[in-house]
């Protein structure tokens, strides 16, 4: 089915290839006015400006006219833990109360609620929680997105999570990337035996993930108190061995050496960033790894943000994620993300639109198919209401922009 889109107000990331940007790069956001966009079935065919429109609006099974409206590749979000069963409310409560995430942890919260609710949960229930989910933030204008297991904690556990999320990716207008991260925590039966935990990873649910294709990336939270440097760089290997590449939680709590030790096995990312020094940086930015910045999460914790103006000005090839899950970062909004970035990071509305889409499906090892206006890629849209400028949409962090959502090729929002 074809459809035609006219008098966009601005045609927003139109690029003929999708390089990782870094640097002063990242605020070069290519973008034409009063334009035109035709849809050929899930896929943009062509664009151009409307005083060259060379078609006719009875020519297509649906015309939009988009007048005042912007029109964006949908956000590429490339951290999220959406598959999980209930909400974590009361800890919510605690936190307020004064109590830290080690606190939180150290009486059976955090992590290890999320087990211990996912255990109880069928896996069909957690598909429809999970589905939910995920409808909501396409919704909001998410057009790709990565999913971590990481709640289960048990072989069977992990292997539920990484079921639903392939059922997700199976029912889902949208491409999803998948991640182990059987690495989330030391589950309370090996809490004085981290060995042998992490030789249940790597010798049983690696190799069971593997045999039965169910994950693209192996994760580890490299952290004081969790995993260390050389263990993350242990089990990072085993998956790559079988065909995981990997991702790292890294450097959020504290410098942990998670950066460095995603550089030196090859992370495609290394995700929150929020506590980074001189060698992490500079070790980053030599790299061809990707800094993943997560702002919801030091928002939801009251924590630093990330440095994201050093990290640019470095070298360092970035981008922005929600770190959805929920016990740090309980939504999905990607909307908000972009406005935190250039709220509390510094980021210019062009660098965090850039981060959020173009860098964020490199991130996913997807940038030939979504995260930029360009002919041949997969047509996940946005389209926002009428407003005054692009600069507009993290200004007004407060209201929802986005008037209809193209996904699959189909509308996910209607006027």
């Amino acid at each position: 089915m074809t459809g035609l889109i006219t008098h966009i107000k601005t045609l927003v990331n139109t690029r003929t290839e999708a390089l990782l940007l870094r640097g002063a790069a990242l605020a070069n956001l290519p973008s034409l006015d009063d334009a035109w966009l035709v849809v050929d079935g899930e896929r943009i065919a062509a664009y151009g400006p409307m005083s060259a429109l060379p078609y006719k609006a009875a020519d297509f099974a649906w015309h939009r006219e988009a007048h005042g409206r912007l029109v964006l590749p949908a956000w590429c979000d490339s951290h999220t833990h959406i598959v999980f069963a209930g909400s974590r409310e009361d800890e919510f409560v605690d936190k307020i109360r004064g109590l830290s995430y080690a606190d939180i942890a150290a009486k059976g919260g955090g992590i290890l609620n999320s087990a211990a609710k996912l255990g109880a949960t069928s896996e069909e229930e957690l598909f429809q929680q999970s589905w939910q989910r995920l409808q909501e933030v396409m919704r909001l204008g998410t057009g790709a997105i990565e999913i971590k297991s990481g709640y289960g904690l048990t072989v069977e556990s992990e292997l539920k999570m990484l079921r639903v999320i392939r059922r997700l990716k199976e029912t889902a207008p949208i491409p999803i990337k998948a991640t182990f991260l059987g690495a989330h925590a030391f589950p309370p039966e090996y809490r004085n035996d981290h060995e042998g935990y992490i030789r249940l990873v790597v010798e049983e649910m690696l190799p069971r993930v593997a045999a039965e294709g169910l994950a693209d990336y192996t994760d580890v939270f490299c952290e004081e108190g969790f995993f260390t440097p050389a263990e993350t760089e242990r089990i990072c290997l085993a998956g790559k061995a079988l065909g995981l590449k990997p991702r790292i939680h890294a450097n959020q709590l504290n410098v942990s050496g998670g950066v460095q030790a995603g550089v030196h096995v090859g992370a495609v990312s290394v995700d929150h960033l929020e506590s980074m020094d001189e060698p992490a940086i500079k070790c980053l930015a030599a790299s061809s790894t990707i800094g993943t910045l997560l702002p919801a999460a030091a928002f939801f914790l009251r924590m630093a943000f990330q440095p994201a103006r050093r990290l640019i000005d470095e070298g360092c090839a970035i981008a922005l994620a929600t770190d959805y899950n929920p016990g740090s970062a309980p939504s999905g909004n990607m909307n908000l993300v972009v406005a935190m970035a250039c709220i509390q990071m510094k980021m210019l509305p062009a660098e965090a639109i850039n981060a959020a889409t173009v860098n964020g499906a490199h991130a996913l090892e997807l940038a030939d198919e979504v995260g930029s206006i360009t002919p041949g890629k997969r047509a996940n849209l946005i389209l926002t209401k009428p407003v005054p400028s692009l600069n507009y949409l993290p200004y007004a962090f407060g209201g929802n922009h986005i008037e209809a959502v193209l996904a699959g090729g189909r509308w996910l929002n209607s006027i």
